[in-house]
C-alpha cells in the first residue's frame, strides 16, 4: 500500500508532517509571536466565539483560539466558555501548550487553507482524535495565518461540543476573521521596525 508522504503509516494519529516548521519558528520570533499568552489576542478570541456563537444561533459561545503552530500548538490567544450551572470540576480547563496530534490546527496549517467540519465524527480522519474524547469536541472550523512572506503562523479557530452546520457562513466567518487577525500582526510588525 502507498503511503501519503504527508501523514504518518496507519496505525498512529493522522498528524500531518510539515517541512515548514524551522522557517516558522524563525518567522514567529522575528513577529515576537508564540511565546507568551497575549491579552489582544485573548480578546481577539473572544469576539471570534461570540460572532461563532451569533452565526450559529447559540445561547453559549464556543471556544476560540489564535493558535501559532511549530513543534507543538502554543494558544496564543484563547477563549474557554464557562458552562452555566456546571459543576466547576467539570470544567474544561484548556493549556496554552497542545501537542500536534490534539485537534485540527496543523492540518489547517499544511493544506494552507482553511477547513470546516460540522461533526467531526463525520470524517474518519479526524474522528479519531484526542480532543474528541478528552474534550468531547464535535464541530471545528479553522482558517490559516498566511503573513505578507507567505509563512503561515498557524490558526484562528472556533471549537464546540456540539455539532454546528457552519456551511460557507462559517467559512466565510473565519476566513474574515483571519484576514483581520493578520491586519493586526502587520501593525505590530511595523512598529517593530
Amino acid at each position: 500500500m502507498i503511503q501519503d508522504p504527508l501523514y504518518e503509516p496507519s496505525g498512529h494519529l493522522l498528524t500531518p508532517v510539515d517541512p515548514d516548521v524551522p522557517q516558522r519558528v524563525v518567522r514567529l520570533r522575528e513577529l515576537r509571536l508564540g511565546q507568551a499568552p497575549d491579552a489582544e489576542f485573548d480578546a481577539f478570541a473572544r469576539d471570534l466565539a461570540e460572532a461563532a456563537r451569533h452565526l450559529a444561533g447559540t445561547d453559549l459561545p464556543p471556544f476560540a483560539m489564535v493558535n501559532f503552530v511549530t513543534d507543538q500548538q502554543f494558544l496564543g490567544g484563547l477563549y474557554a466558555p464557562r458552562q452555566p450551572g456546571a459543576d466547576p470540576a467539570d470544567a474544561v480547563e484548556l493549556g496554552r501548550e497542545v501537542p500536534l496530534d490534539h485537534g485540527y490546527c496543523p492540518h489547517v496549517v499544511v493544506r494552507r487553507k482553511a477547513l470546516v467540519l460540522d461533526d467531526v465524527c463525520d470524517y474518519p480522519r479526524f474522528a479519531g482524535n484526542p480532543v474528541v474524547d478528552k474534550l468531547g469536541i464535535r464541530t471545528y472550523v479553522g482558517a490559516p495565518l498566511i503573513d505578507r512572506t507567505g509563512t503561515v503562523l498557524g490558526t484562528i479557530c472556533v471549537i464546540d461540543r456540539e455539532p454546528r452546520p457552519w456551511g460557507h457562513p462559517g467559512l466565510d466567518l473565519i476566513k474574515e476573521r483571519a484576514a483581520d487577525l493578520m491586519r493586526v500582526i502587520r501593525r505590530r510588525e511595523e512598529r517593530l521596525v
